[in-house]
């Protein structure tokens, strides 16, 4: 039997801590659906649709446990390291990191 060490552990707030493959990764948090999409140009669209953050550092993120109890919640994330710092329910504010 193959042993492999999981790359990442996520800490699922009903279920929790588990290895990566157990979630399913939903992008960035906190991005706003537009308040009327039948009014946005294809250009808008599309920046919606396709255009995140990448930044270097903390980085706020939607994971959903897909192997688990499948309910979404937030995650920050060190994407130098790939450390989480923080786990947190949707609709709550992405907590201050340090």
């Amino acid at each position: 039997m193959l042993w492999r060490a999981p790359v990442l552990l996520i800490s699922c707030p009903w279920c929790g801590q588990r290895d990566e493959v157990e979630f399913h990764y939903g992008g960035q948090a906190h991005v706003a659906y537009p308040e009327d999409p039948a009014a946005l140009s294809d250009e808008e669209w599309g920046r919606y649709l396709f255009f995140r953050e990448n930044p270097e550092g903390s980085f706020a993120e939607r994971w959903s446990h897909s192997a688990g109890c499948r309910r979404w919640f937030n995650v920050v994330r060190d994407t130098r390291t790939n450390r989480i710092q923080a786990v947190y329910l949707p609709g709550e504010p992405r907590p201050v990191i340090g």
